[in-house]
């Protein structure tokens, strides 16, 4: 029997697909290796608390400016996706990428948004899509913005994004932040949160393209109509996924504009890594490189 990853893992999909428990191996399959990755090392990060005996570690981010608290998030780090995550996944029609990895597009929203301040404080911000929340954690520690809601359509994704709200509450000052699981095909769920948020956030949203009706349309749902308001997204080309997620966004009636080069320092690293870096020996700027997308509604244009 064919035991490569690829193997593996239809055969895990297949089994939380029909629901039986007699397939062979059970063992085997149980747990999957995930996709490993790197980072633009733009916010240092540390473990500092880990056991063996457990999927999760609590790292450490420094926000690299002065006098910035630092944040501390509990996350899975064994790469492994259980039998569980597929059918949770299966269940609520989500993936599970939020519980991969702190993908590198995350890390470069974070960096860009903390060296930003202006344009968060006083600011009503919600983070779609947030995995763990750093980006959205960053924000609310460091922009003095007035409300940060970290959301997920994982449920299991939405409970660590609680935990490490409730062990970073000391560093959020006055800004109000909390976790929603949010599903961007539940309009009828978004009364309450219509037309209220002057920025989006999102990272690495726009690779399934089966999502982006919906996600083009919470974002129009979402958005200040009234006053000005914006989101901004961090995501690759990925072959044609954002071209058709940004004609999904042109197609609603929202615009956009697609910067390549946004921060030197984020540049600067891209550069190094075209060139090769043994940190990230796979570097590919078509699938790694997150591209700038400021998203706008009528009444900002």
């Amino acid at each position: 029997m064919d035991s490569s990853p690829s193997s593996l893992r239809w055969r895990i999909l297949r089994q939380a697909l029909i629901n039986r428990s007699d397939l062979h191996s059970q063992a085997e399959i149980k747990r999957v290796s995930r996709k490993a990755t790197q980072g633009f090392n733009l916010i240092p990060c540390q473990v500092v608390d880990s056991s063996k005996d457990s999927r999760e570690a609590c790292l450490c981010y420094t926000i690299p400016i002065p006098a910035s608290p630092k944040l501390y998030l509990t996350q899975r780090v064994d790469n492994c996706s259980d039998l569980n995550d597929f059918e949770i996944s299966n269940r609520h029609n989500i993936d599970n990428t939020g519980l991969v990895c702190q993908w590198p597009s995350e890390e470069v929203l974070a960096y860009f948004c903390m060296s930003q301040p202006d344009r968060f404080r006083g600011k009503r911000v919600i983070e779609l899509g947030s995995g763990y929340g750093l980006a959205g954690l960053v924000i609310a520690a460091a922009t003095e913005a007035s409300q940060v809601v970290i959301s997920d359509g994982n449920p299991q994704v939405v409970n660590y994004i609680k935990r490490n709200i409730e062990s970073n509450s000391m560093a959020f000052s006055n800004t109000s932040v909390k976790a929603m699981e949010l599903h961007w095909n539940h309009h009828d769920e978004l009364s309450e949160l219509a037309n209220s948020f002057d920025i989006i956030v999102a990272s690495d949203c726009t690779f399934f393209k089966e999502f982006h009706k919906d996600l083009a349309s919470i974002i129009k749902v979402l958005l200040k109509a009234n006053e000005p308001s914006e989101a901004l997204f961090f995501s690759p080309k990925r072959g044609d996924s954002l071209d058709k997620f940004l004609k999904e966004i042109e197609d609603i009636g929202l615009h956009y504009v697609l910067t390549e080069k946004y921060d030197e320092q984020v540049w600067k690293r891209h550069e190094t890594l075209v060139k090769g870096d043994e940190s990230w020996p796979s570097y590919d700027k078509n699938h790694c490189y997150p591209l700038l997308i400021q998203i706008i509604t009528n009444y900002h244009k």
